[in-house]
């Protein structure tokens, strides 16, 4: 008699983009990440894509893909921040489908999901259509197959939203236990209220259809999610055992929690799944299985009618979304929601009026203007040009004129962030105030200029009316209304922003004349540029347009740079060559002078419309800024830093064998120096072991206190290198002499860098040596003496690898 399981993971982080730059800025409280994304990514996503096993001796005896075993789905915007950002990562995550399949039966473990976790029950029938179609395609592109299941965001369940799912080919989803109203075996008349876990059931849709529906144990997930199970993988693995109920024939345990408690909600989350997941397969306790492959094997054989408008994370079905329902995630203990209404209602006003402005907008252009939302998902997974000309050409019949094309494009991009706005994460927590409603209403403002560029329609007003009726529980930020003049508003960016930034970038830039800002590409039709010791002025007229919209602009402008972040410039509607000489001419002549002053009058007279200064940057355009500078000043510094520890290191010397007093200052001066010497080995691309042993032997001899954050950082890049440059050539062991070098040098430092690339390179690599079993060489043993001498200094027990490939 078999016995089932499945654990599911729904790895999904909001999109964060700016709604105008389609990248994420700097989100301090990520640090020491850039934002959450990559934080979490390096807390979670990566480390279940090489999860380590552990021994009883807490070395690591195998490195495993948690998502090949498991059931899961990830966001599609997710996913799509991490195919540019965390590559490795993300190409881990495709491979484990394809590896799932191997293991059950050619089902994937992976799931798609509604594209921007929209709340399904409160959204209109083309919305909740575009979302299945766009997940389901974005899917599609990534992993290669149709997706069998799909996520309803916050697992938000209506009849409407399955029956549009069966109608688009998905066979089942995943909902909660308490979103089942009563469950019956099929061909039985009496029904059972709420629902078993262990069995899957058929649901009937209005149209006569039917879809597939598990609903999760909620005691099982709520061990994982909040009660602590994850701490220990054994413990995990007997309460996963505890789900089962009896001698039923195919019982069938799953769970389903945030896929950020293997990792991100609780460290080493990730090491417990893996543990837990090899325990139970080696015990023989049950058969692992995913969704997909249950279905397959055993059909169901009860049926279930759902609570209407419910959800897994909202006990008053969908309220969350929009009232004052009481769920929250902290906050004061007077604090209200009753903001969440309004926020709803200004979305819906907004939304519904630009209805109305799409169908006129695209009605001289194509019959069925939600047919071509609908495919529009093809533009946003690949914005080439070919792909984008492909696209128009299948949609409109007639050759568009530039300013046609751009029209469209903005109307379909008005649509795409009319969606992105309700992302479910708006309204899930505290505050209007807070982030993640921040987020949606920046893609409000997105979607509301881009209406009214397009067409008469002035709506912004009545938004703002709709806003002002809800309030944050921080009295200081006001109204919803407040939040977005004050937090919103003023950072939406027009095509003459851009040329500011990129006017900018064009004072330290290798090629100037050519440069992509952004998602935006930026060409000069001319530029100067001149400097005079740090202070540099730059000026010209360049080409601004939009990888998005294509719309474009040209511009002209100037800027000075003086040093620290300080600088002034300006920009203009293109001046012709006529207009544009007397003012170069005049710039030129006070900036050779060192007149300063006149060529900040000449550019606040010249460009006075549209005059900007280091305040007005996008913030990591301003950490670039400053970095910049800051690096040559530490430069400054340290030539300053390393005169004093040369002039003085003889008599330090003997005042350190004397047992004599070093002077504070001069110590610290001796421990600077080492530090950056230290950091400078490891990526000044001058490495030898001989200065790294030196080094050492200094930071023992004066009992140097290192920057160990940063300098395990460095030695982490560096070892990554090193590894890399060896697989190029394995007939080049010296570098694998170096690594193992090195290693034995940090050691003696008391260094600690966290080796995930190395242990990861090590293992895969002492794998296929092993497998060459009597075939290897000579050079071979030598390589894999090596490596298991390395293997052991970076906490590898490889004897496990050796017994799986019989060696």
């Amino acid at each position: 008699m078999e016995r089932y399981l499945c654990i599911h993971g729904h790895f999904y982080q909001p999109p964060r983009e700016n709604a105008w730059l389609e990248k994420i800025e700097i989100q301090p409280s990520a640090f020491p990440y850039h934002d959450w994304n990559e934080r979490i990514t390096k807390e979670c996503y990566y480390p279940n894509a090489f999860s380590r096993v552990l021994n009883d001796d807490q070395k690591i005896i195998d490195i495993v893909n948690n998502y090949s075993k498991i059931s899961f789905n990830f966001g599609p915007t997710l996913l799509s921040w991490m195919e540019q950002h965390a590559p490795e990562t993300y190409q881990a995550i495709l491979d484990s489908d394809r590896e799932s399949q191997q293991n059950f039966g050619g089902h994937g473990s992976a799931m798609a999901q509604v594209y921007n976790h929209m709340i399904m029950p409160l959204a209109n029938r083309r919305d909740k259509e575009t979302q299945i179609i766009w997940g389901i395609e974005d899917f599609r592109k990534r992993f290669g197959r149709q997706p069998e299941g799909m996520w309803l965001g916050e697992a938000a369940v209506d009849s409407e939203s399955l029956e549009l799912m069966a109608k688009h080919g998905i066979k089942f989803s995943l909902l909660a236990p308490r979103q089942a109203a009563r469950f019956r075996k099929i061909g039985e008349q009496n029904w059972t209220e709420g629902i078993d876990p262990n069995k899957h059931y058929k649901y009937t849709l209005p149209n006569g259809e039917s879809i597939t529906l598990y609903f999760y144990d909620g005691e099982r997930s709520q061990n994982v999610a909040f009660k602590g199970v994850l701490q220990n993988g054994k413990a995990f693995a007997h309460d996963l055992m505890e789900g089962y109920r009896g001698n039923v024939e195919n019982e069938f345990v799953h769970i389903a929690t945030d896929g950020e408690s293997y990792g991100h909600h609780h460290k080493n989350g990730d090491m417990a799944l893996a543990y837990c997941l090899r325990y139970i397969e080696e015990n023989n306790f049950t058969k692992l299985t995913n969704y997909g492959q249950y279905l397959s094997l055993f059909e169901p054989a009860y049926e279930v009618q759902i609570h209407e408008n419910s959800s897994w994370s909202c006990v008053h079905g969908v309220e969350r979304w929009r009232s004052n329902c009481g769920c929250h995630t902290g906050g004061e203990g007077h604090w209200n929601q009753k903001w969440r209404e309004p926020l709803r209602t200004a979305l819906d006003n907004a939304r519904d009026t630009m209805i109305d402005i799409y169908e006129k907008g695209m009605a001289s252009f194509v019959d069925d203007p939600w047919a071509m939302r609908d495919e529009y998902i093809e533009v946003i997974l690949d914005r080439s040009k070919p792909n984008l000309r492909s696209f128009l050409k299948k949609h409109i019949n007639k050759k568009l004129t530039n300013d046609e094309r751009t029209h469209v494009m903005r109307m379909l991009e008005m649509q795409r962030n009319a969606m992105l706005m309700y992302t479910s994460c708006g309204w899930f927590f505290n505050d209007i105030s807070g982030i993640e409603t921040l987020q949606i209403l920046q893609y409000a403002c997105r979607a509301i200029q881009l209406g009214e560029s397009e067409s008469e329609y002035r709506f912004e007003d009545k938004f703002l009316e709709d806003l002002s009726r809800g309030h944050s529980n921080r009295t200081a930020e006001g109204s919803g209304k407040d939040i977005y003049l004050k937090h919103i508003k003023p950072y939406m960016l027009s095509l003459t922003q851009v040329g500011m930034h990129y006017a900018v970038a064009s004072l330290f830039a290798d090629n100037p004349q050519s440069l992509t800002v952004l998602n935006y590409d930026c060409n000069s039709i001319f530029f100067d540029r001149r400097s005079a010791g740090i202070q540099k002025l730059a000026y010209g007229t360049t080409r601004v347009k939009s990888k998005v919209t294509t719309s474009e602009k040209e511009f002209s402008f100037v800027v000075i740079y003086l040093g620290q972040h300080h600088l002034i410039g300006g920009t203009s509607r293109r001046l012709s060559t006529e207009e544009f000489e007397p003012i170069s001419s005049a710039l030129c002549k006070a900036f050779d002078q060192s007149n300063i002053s006149q060529v900040v009058d000449i550019i606040k007279e010249g460009f006075k419309a549209h005059t900007f200064s280091f305040f007005g940057m996008f913030k990591d355009e301003q950490m670039k800024l400053v970095n910049q500078y800051l690096a040559e000043s530490e430069e400054l510094a340290y030539d300053s830093y390393r005169k004093i520890y040369d002039r003085n290191y003889n008599i330090m010397n003997v005042m350190r064998v004397e047992n004599l007093q070093i002077p504070p200052t001069l110590k610290q001066n001796i421990e600077d120096v080492i530090n950056i010497e230290f950091k400078d080995l490891l990526v000044n691309g001058h490495f030898s072991i001989q200065k790294m042993d030196e080094l050492c032997d200094e930071v023992i001899k004066w009992g140097i206190q290192l920057n160990e954050d940063l300098l395990n950082a460095k030695l982490n890049d560096k070892l990554d290198a090193m590894f890399r440059e060896f697989l190029l050539d394995h007939s080049n062991l010296k570098v694998l002499d170096d690594i193992l070098a090195t290693i034995k040098l940090f050691k003696k430092v008391s260094l600690n860098p966290i080796l995930v690339n190395l242990q990861n390179g090590v293992f895969e690599l002492s794998k296929t040596m092993y497998s060459k079993g009597s075939a290897a060489t000579e050079d071979d043993n030598t390589l894999i003496e090596t490596l298991e001498e390395i293997a052991r200094e970076i906490n590898i027990d490889l004897t496990y690898v050796k017994q799986q490939v019989a060696w």
